[in-house]
């Protein structure tokens, strides 16, 4: 692997391991395509550091089971403001 590449994906897992940043907050932060980071924490990351892989793996399985939560959140700010529908 290349080192820039090496040190992109480290860069990206301490990101998202400090701010419990989703995969698509560390993409627009770093501004990469969500695949790019998915593909670096999930498969690069692993062949680099395996502590840091489960480190970021957990935030990832946290922020998967919390992500309706934040769809349904989403929809009802969205209605909210809007002055339609559900308050």
């Amino acid at each position: 692997m290349l080192d820039y590449i090496s040190e992109r994906v480290v860069k990206e897992a301490i990101y998202i391991i400090e701010t419990k940043s989703t995969v698509r907050a560390a993409a627009e932060y770093f501004s990469i395509s969500k695949s790019t980071v998915h593909k670096d924490v999930t498969e690069r990351l692993k062949q680099l550091d395996i502590k840091l892989y489960k480190d970021v793996r957990r935030v990832l399985d946290k922020n998967l089971s919390e992500r309706h939560i934040r769809g349904g959140m989403a929809t009802k700010n969205k209605y909210r403001h809007s002055g339609n529908g559900a308050r």
